[in-house]
């Protein structure tokens, strides 16, 4: 048994989420947390929501609102999307609680002791109109080094490389396509550069990442640049050093207080277990591993920036330094990084309206829906695209007339001729292939989740559902009806029932939902899929209360085969899935449209 970390991407708090979001960081961290667990392992699932930066501040201002209240607002609205979802995190928190401004200023306070963090003189830009500071991401140009029309402030989309809203060949403000003014301005960098050598060896051990991910990522460490860890504005961290920390001109920036989230988060979910140190043994434990799960255009930030916080925090740059209060921290083990999902062929975009918000398509459909088209077409390693159609066909095709169609028929029969799990007689070559099938699918479905290979895993779980749709058709006990073919019809639904129950927990971390179903369809009781709950909790240091996801996931189902006992009583089955009507992707051509 191993401790692993899942750390998820924090979904920022200025707008309700879209399934673009979830099918990068959400569904594919629940589905590998969730095997693991299954599998023995001792997982920790933290992230929340992301609620600093001058974003917030300028919607707060456009609303007429505080920055507080619009992150209340979103964090709210973000963690019921996510709990309807069913995702399993153990700890879904915030970046607003007094526990993280603790986590992020003992971590600033470390590189700063440690010499990674050094004050320099530099342009900010500033919107003409309001003298207010204009944040990079608000700052639009053409590349100085690709050529892209539009690059932001910080970071070019086209090449991945690091910006800087200067460096932008005419630049304007996204808010109002006004020319900036760049006035001279003092703040803190990291000192990335300093961290090359170390991350580059590190890199060098990461032979078992996704190949578009290493590459990108071993790029960037050729041409690493300080980068800015403060900026001016009201709406942050407090800088932890004497002369900063009562000034409400400067904050620590949103990048830097967000990756470390992380750790907060842990630290919170240990204060919380009882345990204060416990979350020690996932980021200090020689053998633990910590897996990173978010979006492409947020690899630089897990795969050289954080890295390069742990480095220096724990005193392995360039400039040595040893560890802070809180000791020295582990690497990640992997960032896996998904592609980009996009819409009928269009990127999402939520000021285009062209999006699906995570609410909505929950109104409407089922959540295992979803995460089945994620899981088994989603941007794994790849730009995937999202459309009615082809949604509706796995829904229709896969999930209702193929996995539901099995569970629904194999159950009514033995229910109807037998009232209960029938005995298996003798077993013939064809009945124990099947079994074989279904018991191998244990190693091999492991082995691909384990590599988070999501779309080759479920392939697998379903091709074992195929192997039992073409079993029942062969066998066909609905002609053993006599008695003397019975025993027969008997062993065969007993058969197609043990697959139905592997191939459930084959599924299990995909379609949690409707695996709780199918196993109390199969006569099961108590919890096979555990799920969040939301719990409104008190901050832990005075600040004002809030939400978060949290739930116990030791009960459960096991990465195993649990053989059915006969006798087992059995009920007449309702569907555990909705069929679509092909209606369905006209209407929702026309929302999108309108």
């Amino acid at each position: 048994m191993s401790h692993v970390l899942a750390a998820v991407a924090w979904p920022y708090a200025n707008g309700p989420r879209h399934i673009g979001h979830v099918s990068g960081f959400g569904v594919p961290s629940d589905v590998f947390s969730r095997y693991m667990r299954m599998s023995g392992h001792d997982v920790l699932m933290v992230s929340g929501t992301d609620e600093h930066g001058t974003p917030i501040q300028v919607q707060a201002d456009a609303e007429g609102v505080t920055p507080r209240e619009l992150a209340d607002r979103y964090n709210r609205v973000i963690v019921e999307d996510l709990h309807g979802l069913g995702l399993s995190y153990d700890l879904f928190t915030r970046t607003t609680t007094r526990n993280h401004y603790s986590v992020v200023q003992e971590l600033f306070k470390g590189l700063h002791d440690n010499g990674y963090i050094i004050a320099k003189t530099t342009l900010g830009a500033i919107s003409p109109s309001t003298g207010r500071t204009l944040p990079d991401r608000y700052i639009e140009g053409t590349c100085p080094i690709c050529g892209y029309g539009s690059a932001r402030g910080d970071q070019c989309d086209n090449c991945g490389n690091q910006l800087d809203p200067e460096q932008l060949i005419n630049p304007k403000s996204r808010i109002n396509g006004e020319v900036p003014e760049f006035v001279e301005t003092e703040h803190f960098f990291l000192d990335l550069p300093a961290f090359a050598e170390a991350l580059g060896k590190w890199l060098d051990t990461r032979d078992d990442w996704r190949p578009n991910v290493l590459k990108f990522s071993k790029n960037l460490v050729e041409d690493l640049q300080p980068r800015a860890i403060t900026r001016d504005l009201e709406w942050g961290v407090p800088i932890p050093l004497e002369g900063w920390e009562d000034r409400n001109d400067k904050r620590i920036y949103v990048w830097f207080d967000a990756v470390i989230g992380y750790l907060s988060a842990s630290i919170e979910w240990a204060r919380r277990s009882g345990d204060p140190e416990a979350w020690r043994k996932w980021w200090q434990d020689s053998d633990a591993l910590g897996y990173y799960f978010m979006g492409k255009d947020n690899i630089v930030f897990h795969s050289v920036i954080w890295p390069s916080l742990l480095l220096g925090y724990s005193g392995e740059g360039d400039k040595g330094g040893k560890p802070g209060s809180l000791g020295a921290l582990n690497l990640p083990t992997e960032v896996v990084s998904s592609e980009y999902l996009t819409m009928e062929g269009r990127k999402f975009s939520s000021s285009r309206k062209v999006v699906i918000y995570v609410r909505d398509f929950l109104e409407r459909y089922d959540a295992d829906a979803l995460r089945y088209f994620i899981a088994a077409a989603g941007p794994e390693s790849n730009d995937t695209d999202f459309t009615w159609a082809e949604f509706v066909r796995r829904n229709n095709d896969e999930l209702v007339a193929g996995w539901g169609n099995l569970v629904n028929r194999s159950v009514s029969m033995a229910a109807k001729n037998f009232g209960a799990v029938p005995e298996a007689g003798e077993l013939t070559e064809d009945d124990k292939a099947l079994l074989d099938v279904a018991r191998k699918g244990f190693d091999t479905v492991g082995e691909l989740l384990g590599k988070h290979r999501q779309k080759a895993a479920i392939g697998e779980a379903m091709r074992v559902v195929a192997e039992a749709n073409k079993y029942l058709s062969d066998q066909a006990p609905w002609k053993l009806k006599d008695e003397a073919t019975k025993p027969r019809m008997g062993t065969v639904l007993h058969v197609a029932l043990q697959v139905i129950s592997d191939a459930n927990t084959l599924l299990t971390p995909f379609l949690p939902h409707s695996a709780q179903k199918v196993f109390e369809l199969l006569g099961g009781v108590g919890v096979h899929a555990p799920m969040p709950s939301i719990v409104e909790v008190e901050d832990l240091d005075g600040g004002p209360s809030y939400p978060v996801l949290t739930g116990d996931y030791t009960v459960g189902a096991k990465w195993d085969s649990v053989p059915l006992v006969a006798g087992t009583p059995l009920a007449t089955p309702t569907p555990i899935f909705r069929k679509l009507d092909v209606s369905v992707i006209e209407e929702e051509l026309e929302r999108l449209a309108s």
